[in-house]
């Protein structure tokens, strides 16, 4: 019976031995680092996954888990042990981020003795005083003997760093460790992560033609450097909760470069762009990669004189005069059209070479993102030589809200060739046209328009008469 009980009793020791035992404290720095991967997103975000090896040993261990993004969200962490074993519990996860700086260190000593050192020019040395920190409220305020001072002008010396205040942002976990050497993956989302896309097109000297590159552009701003990185690209409309206005973000698919720098697949509703190398993405570092290039790609230039839909409810007489005409680019994102690749949006900077042969900047617009088989439209600016005037030449009231407008439009080219323009008229409302000295083209139920050549040094004008009711 003795025996029964001794054996009952060295059976619960352990379990209470182990509830009260102290927590093993464990380093792990970017050093025990096996492998990394981060996927960004341009919403300013992005996904850090990283493996590192770990000598946990067996039993309760407090891990500090060092040199991650300050950015991160700690709400997002995921750790799990890569052994395929029950291997790794999490009791407890803590995020600290109480940063050692000269005011937090002053704060924690709120109360207790430093020392101070303040340089005695008669004797050439430094004189040590010891001082008690009352306030750190608007300057540091000290009790060095029977004196109360403030703003002393000295160096402070600490006799050790408070034990809640680190260096680097750290996660700390509590874990019950079940083997003593483990592959430990940690992932977790981060702000400060993001990219953007933008384009350089040059155009050939008859603006027909344009080769087209576009570039990723990575910033890292999370608060830490990552280096042989496997990168990776998402695109798509991920949505996120954010107590801010949400954003849209993405493009669909994507064309290698020669080099094939970027790999794509389809993942969920989204598509995964991978790096097809590793890379260092630095804190505070701007990093481009080529994203795409497309040679031959044919263009229109469009000029086009725009009206508005407010100039037939009223009575206005001559409308504008000597009104700038629009330059736009138009080209056909499609294969046969040597591109047919999904761009995702951003910026489209043109160049064009001048009579000497130097490429000149000739205007830039941004993009939306586009699908392969759609027309991308991109405005240049005003022409110089080509103007318009826009002139009501009649006006009737039919009724509350119906009227009757006729309207005289002359264009004039200064240029020494002839040249095409579209004039777009939005209406407000619903639209008859009575008379027009030319052919209209129906765009839709608001919009109709016409295009016009007018000759070289020359002027073309259009008349028309429309009936509309807005209500």
């Amino acid at each position: 019976m003795l025996r029964i009980i001794l054996c009952t009793a060295l059976a619960l020791w352990p379990m209470s031995a182990w509830a009260q035992a102290p927590a093993r404290q464990m380093q792990s720095t970017a050093a025990d680092r096996r492998d990394i991967a981060i996927t960004v997103y341009n919403q300013n975000f992005g996904l850090v996954r990283e493996v590192r090896d770990l000598v946990l040993g067996n039993g309760r261990v407090a891990l500090e888990f060092g040199d991650v993004a300050s950015q991160i969200q700690p709400e997002t962490v995921h750790i799990r042990s890569l052994g395929g074993t029950n291997g790794l519990s999490i009791l407890e996860q803590n995020y600290r981020y109480d940063l050692l700086n000269p005011q937090k260190l002053l704060e924690k000593y709120l109360g207790r003795t430093i020392k101070v050192y303040r340089y005695n020019s008669v004797t050439g040395r430094e004189e040590e005083y010891e001082a008690e920190v009352l306030s750190v409220n608007q300057g540091t305020i000290l009790r060095i003997g029977n004196e109360i001072t403030y703003n002393f002008p000295g160096r402070f010396a600490f006799p050790e760093i408070p034990d809640n205040l680190i260096a680097k942002p750290t996660l700390v976990w509590l874990l019950d460790s079940r083997e003593a050497r483990q592959q430990v993956e940690v992932s977790y989302l981060t702000r400060g992560l993001n990219w953007k896309s933008d384009y350089v097109m040059v155009l050939n000297e008859d603006d027909t033609l344009a080769d087209l590159t576009g570039w990723v552009t990575l910033t890292n701003q999370s608060g830490t450097s990552f280096e042989n990185v496997r990168l990776k690209l998402v695109a798509g409309d991920v949505q996120r909760v954010t107590p801010q206005v949400r954003r849209r973000m993405g493009m669909d698919a994507l064309r290698a470069v020669p080099e094939q720098q970027f790999q794509e697949e389809s993942f969920f509703e989204y598509h995964l762009y991978t790096l097809q190398r590793a890379t260092t993405l630095r804190q505070n570092e701007q990093k481009q990669v080529t994203l795409l290039e497309g040679s031959d790609i044919g263009v229109d230039k469009r000029l086009i004189f725009y009206g508005a839909a407010q100039y037939y409810r009223g009575s206005y007489g001559q409308v504008v005069s000597n009104q700038k005409v629009g330059v736009y680019l138009d080209f056909q994102n499609s294969a046969a059209n040597n591109l047919g690749v999904p761009l995702p949006q951003g910026i489209v900077r043109v160049y064009k070479a001048d009579p000497s042969g130097a490429q000149q900047f000739i205007g830039e617009d941004r993009i939306d993102h586009t699908p392969r088989g759609e027309r991308v439209r991109i405005k240049m600016g005003e022409a110089f030589d080509v103007v318009g005037d826009r002139r009501q030449m009649d006006y009737d009231i039919i009724s509350g809200c119906v009227s009757e407008s006729a309207w005289e439009i002359t264009l004039r080219n200064h240029k020494d060739q002839a040249v095409e323009v579209e004039v777009v008229e939005p209406v407000g409302g619903d639209w008859d046209l009575i008379s027009s000295s030319h052919r209209a083209e129906k765009l839709d139920a608001h919009t109709f328009r016409y295009i016009v050549t007018v000759g070289a040094r020359d002027e073309a004008k259009i008349e028309y008469r429309v009936r509309v009711r807005w209500c």
